[in-house]
């Protein structure tokens, strides 16, 4: 026991990177509005992100390198290369300082749902003291640059939001009939595609690959640590999908009907379980926040470090100054006080179209002989990850004709 938890690590920063307000925005709307029936579209995120994740977590092993640092070595044409870094640039970083305000609103929807929230005016701008704190938090737990100190505060992380979200759910009493049919037998119901797609892409999120791989190839070297690394990130994004679900199911079984922000969540629980339920929710929702408001600054300073070409380390200044930069514009969107729930369905819708794009990179690099050797994908390993390509890219086409039916 004691060996398995030195080895933890990558795949629980994975798990508390898409267990974000995101996850707990989208999985309670889906809840409320369609109850158990879409459960079977999270089991399918947790087992496509299993497999996604394994490839990205194999090639930082094999490689020693990040995901976008080996799409910069092996992409020969200068001009799909630059093509590729900007598209990866765009989608990742700029992607992840949008997501990063919804991040830091989320933990602060926690906080305000047991504490009052201050304001602090400058002229005519008035800024959430909360934002500013949790960014703080998350400024200082990165500024530390120590692997081994993230590692310890994720699983604390990823321990109380297990803890919350699922004490949550037993406490409701789901039907557990309904439970098993809405996990085994797909059905779309009343839910739009586009839910479907924010279900999928709050799960299997983008920028995790990159981020996976980058630290599993600062973790462990050699190909010996690839049945720990396997092992470790089956247990972790496991746990996360429990979470996920727990969410849903206590949004779908608490009799709850309008839910306009997570806050809501927590105070449309109250009457039914007391002031109890409303901390198991606060305090999840705030680490959600927290893991997240760290693991997206972290990802896009990877990949910009990749994409570029720098030298690997968390101390780097221009790693350091990505992360900042990034963790910076969030708090400051946050501080104004946007509603964060449009935002943070979009961003998940988003997560879901730009997934098939980075999956089929991952994809190719992990088929190249030249970059892995022997451990390049087995058969079953490429037909799996084809159905997963395949489900996402028509379940992306699909949202993005359901997007433009609207206009």
């Amino acid at each position: 026991m004691k060996k398995w938890f030195k080895n933890v690590g990558p795949g629980v920063l994975v798990s508390a990177a898409f267990i974000g307000p995101g996850t707990v925005t989208v999985c309670t709307l889906a809840g409320v509005e369609f109850k158990f029936a879409l459960l079977w579209a999270l089991l399918l995120s947790i087992i496509a992100c299993m497999i996604l994740q394994e490839m990205a977590a194999r090639l930082g092993i094999i490689t020693g390198q990040g995901l976008s640092e080996v799409i910069r070595n092996e992409i020969k044409n200068p001009i799909f290369r630059t093509l590729s870094i900007l598209l990866i640039f765009a989608a990742i970083v700029l992607g992840n300082a949008a997501y990063e305000a919804g991040n830091i609103t989320g933990a602060v929807l926690g906080m305000s749902a047991i504490l009052p929230s201050y304001m602090i005016e400058f002229g005519a701008i008035s800024i959430n003291l909360w934002s500013l704190s949790i960014g703080l938090i998350a400024f200082g737990i990165l500024a530390i640059g120590n692997y081994k100190v993230l590692e310890k505060i994720f699983i604390g992380l990823v321990g109380i939001m297990s803890f919350s979200f699922v004490i949550t759910a037993i406490i409701v009493k789901p039907d557990l009939l309904e439970l098993v049919r809405g996990l085994f037998l797909p059905s779309q119901g009343n839910a739009g595609i586009l839910t479907v797609m924010a279900l999928i892409g709050t799960t299997v999120v983008p920028y995790n690959l990159f981020l996976h791989a980058s630290l599993v190839s600062e973790k462990w070297k050699g190909v010996t640590a690839l049945k720990i690394a396997r092992k470790e990130l089956f247990w972790a994004i496991l746990l996360g999908g429990v979470v996920s679900m727990a969410i849903v199911v206590t949004a779908a079984a608490s009799g709850i009907t309008n839910v306009y922000s997570a806050a809501d969540f927590a105070e449309g629980l109250e009457p039914l379980f007391g002031s109890f339920a409303t901390w198991f929710i606060a305090i999840g929702l705030f680490s959600a926040g927290i893991s997240s408001a760290i693991t997206a600054p972290l990802a896009a300073a990877y990949v910009v470090q990749g994409c570029l070409g720098w030298k690997k380390g968390l101390h780097s200044r221009r790693f350091k100054l990505v992360w900042a930069s990034v963790l910076l514009l969030g708090m400051f969107f946050s501080s104004l006080g946007f509603k964060p729930v449009a935002v943070i369905q979009f961003a998940q819708v988003a997560n879901g179209i730009l997934l098939p794009v980075v999956a089929i990179f991952l994809f190719w690099v992990v088929n190249k002989n030249t970059v892995m050797g022997e451990y390049t994908n087995t058969l079953r390993q490429n037909m799996l990850g084809l159905i997963i390509i395949g489900i996402t890219v028509f379940l992306g086409a699909k949202s993005i004709y359901s997007v433009f039916q609207g206009f």
